[in-house]
């Protein structure tokens, strides 16, 4: 096979991350845009997602479509209420103190990760995709009669890959309209740019920051729940896709939710794409290696403004 159908199919698997990467991303951006909070404990709410689907599709059992359906709904669901309460029990009380913040969702992190490791084990255990098939992919070349289109041997991929792409955009563009054109994006709009001036025209500045909380825990359960099909749940599941949301939120600016999903989309592809060709190791290294340039050269990231 020719370099470029490898590339194609790299970009795809690449694509594939970078979905999932942006709705963890979304999250972690989200609280911290309206919150000012770092969340050390946002890949542990993404592990329990995946945690969830498998226990809630082993329950449901039946055709994998009916198990799948019912942990897309309740995971994300049960994660965010488990955060919202985490906020207002925990970080609340602390009057959302930058340091002693990071601390406690640290002390969250290890919780939910010794809880999870005490009720559901060590064993890495894979949720039934509801649907799989596989879909050839055509290429396009150019020979003596012109450009041709033919489909190589070994060039596809999966109904349920693309699926996870388009539910994802979908997702993140539900995510735009609510922040953009609805009363609950207002509102949160508004307690980010001044929580004082928020509380003084009756906003509930507390509910506004525990539904935040438990809305970017949530995102973070629907990524996974969408991706454990492809890879398995396991309790250690969350560390990777914590440093890489905060690379992507980092890169994307810190707070602007159009920069995090361009940085994802960058991030996720490049991914895909040198794990390919080269190894995994080495797609983290240079990821790290721009944010390394980005904090040189522009602190604010891509989208972020800088603080005056």
């Amino acid at each position: 096979m020719e370099f470029g159908p490898y590339l194609m199919l790299a970009s795809l698997e690449g694509a594939v991350t970078a979905a999932v990467l942006a709705l963890t991303a979304v999250g972690l951006s989200l609280v911290f845009g309206v919150m000012r909070v770092v969340n050390v404990a946002h890949g542990e709410f993404y592990m329990l997602g995946a945690v969830l689907a498998w226990w809630i599709a082993t329950a449901v059992g039946g055709h994998p479509a009916l198990g799948f359906a019912a942990a897309l709904v309740i995971a994300p669901l049960l994660v965010g209420l488990l955060a919202a309460a985490a906020d207002m029990t925990i970080l609340k009380r602390l009057d959302y103190d930058p340091e002693r913040t990071i601390v406690a969702t640290i002390g969250i992190l290890y919780i939910l990760q010794q809880v999870t490791l005490m009720t559901y084990g060590p064993d890495a255990r894979p949720v039934e995709p509801p649907f799989n098939t596989r879909l050839a992919l055509p290429w396009i070349e150019r020979g003596d009669g012109g450009w041709q289109l033919y489909w190589p041997w070994g060039l596809s991929t999966t109904s349920y890959k693309l699926a996870v792409i388009g539910a994802a955009a979908a997702v993140l563009a539900g995510v735009w309209a609510v922040m953009a054109r609805t009363r609950l994006g207002l509102v949160m709009r508004a307690t980010q740019l001044d929580r004082d001036m928020a509380l003084a025209f009756g906003i509930p500045v507390d509910r506004v920051y525990a539904a935040v909380f438990g809305i970017g825990a949530g995102l973070a359960a629907l990524g996974a729940v969408l991706i454990v099909p492809i890879q398995q749940a396991h309790y250690l599941m969350g560390g990777d896709p914590l440093l890489l949301s905060f690379i992507v939120v980092i890169i994307g600016g810190l707070g602007s939710l159009p920069g995090t999903v361009l940085a994802a989309v960058l991030i996720g592809l490049s991914d895909g794409i040198i794990s390919v060709f080269f190894s995994p190791t080495l797609a983290k290294i240079l990821a790290t290696l721009l944010v390394a340039l980005v904090l040189v050269f522009r602190p604010q990231g891509l989208f972020g403004t800088r603080a005056a």
